[in-house]
């Protein structure tokens, strides 16, 4: 299996694994930053941006499968990694496995959560997709948009008017533009149920990283993990949603470095004073639905395109 990577800096390497309709861009956010202290090799899983889709079918055992053959190919088991959302799931999985990953940190995963919430994780993500892809002839200019991002990314971050636009825009096109997304999807929520890893199997640091605003993967989802991992160590990102890497980067930079470092940390020196709060249910209530105004417009005039 051959997966588009992209390489960069030097030192010691760490592998970062995006989430479902993702690429290797959804960590041009931190990519810099990390790459200044290590080797950063960042890959397109199958199906996802430049590498190709998988012969068979696509489920987390199978992406797990093929991220080991990668590393065993390019000399590099043992690596640490950093995985978001579906790749949080998937670094976990191989974190569970052994022999596969060193020190993990699994940002917001998927996959702990209990009767109503598959439902909800379900259509949820379901619905956004399909909007996000009748919305694709418009979606630079709602990307350039504060009020655009405002509307539509509220489900994956706490601050969407402060999300950077161009980032903003390439994930919402990979998003739309996923082939295996609905096939993924699908066996996020329905297929086999994440195992865990018994207390003292795993020989390296396993923290995860959840934002307080999660709305994809919710919050109670947390101890969930951690009961599946017990080795585990829990860092909540006070001011995030779904994807700290976008709400809170340099927070996300500070706890993937100390992670992989193996030494002790404090939450507290891990926030930092940088922490952005995210806009109170009603600040955000109300930038929403002038989002949504934006949106209703771009719908409009794309409905009058194709008349």
């Amino acid at each position: 299996m051959a997966l588009h990577f992209i390489r960069r800096g030097s030192g010691s390497p760490l592998l970062l694994v995006h989430g479902i309709g993702g690429s290797c861009r959804s960590w041009s956010t931190i990519l810099d930053a990390l790459a200044a202290e290590h080797e950063v090799i960042a890959v397109d899983l199958p199906g996802h941006g430049a590498s190709p889709p998988l012969a068979g079918p696509h489920t987390i055992g199978t992406l797990a499968d093929a991220l080991t053959a990668f590393l065993a190919e390019q000399g590099l088991l043992g690596i640490d990694a950093v995985g978001s959302s579906m790749g949080a799931r998937l670094v976990l999985e191989l974190a569970r496995r052994g022999g596969v990953l060193g020190a993990v940190v699994s940002l917001d995963p998927g996959g702990f959560w209990q009767g109503w919430e598959v439902p909800f994780f379900y259509h949820s993500v379901a619905l956004s997709q399909k909007l996000v892809t009748a919305l694709q002839p418009v979606m630079p200019a709602l990307m350039h948009s504060a009020a655009g991002r405002t509307a539509l990314l509220p489900q994956f971050s706490a601050r969407p008017w402060a999300v950077d636009a161009q980032l903003a825009q390439e994930e919402m096109h990979t998003l739309a533009h996923t082939p295996v997304f609905a096939e993924l999807l699908d066996a996020l929520a329905h297929g086999q149920v994440q195992q865990g890893a018994a207390k003292g199997s795993l020989p390296a640091p396993l923290v995860i990283g959840w934002g307080r605003h999660d709305r994809v993967c919710l919050p109670g989802q947390a101890p969930r993990a951690l009961a599946l991992f017990p080795d585990a160590r829990l860092h909540w990102f006070a001011g995030s949603g779904h994807f700290p890497q976008w709400d809170q980067p340099a927070e996300t930079v500070r706890l993937i470095l100390a992670a992989v470092s193996r030494q002790p940390f404090r939450d507290e020196d891990i926030a930092g004073a940088d922490q952005r709060p995210a806009k109170t249910p009603a600040m955000l209530g109300a930038a929403v639905a002038a989002g949504l105004l934006a949106v209703a417009g771009a719908l409009w005039l794309l409905r009058g395109r194709r008349r």
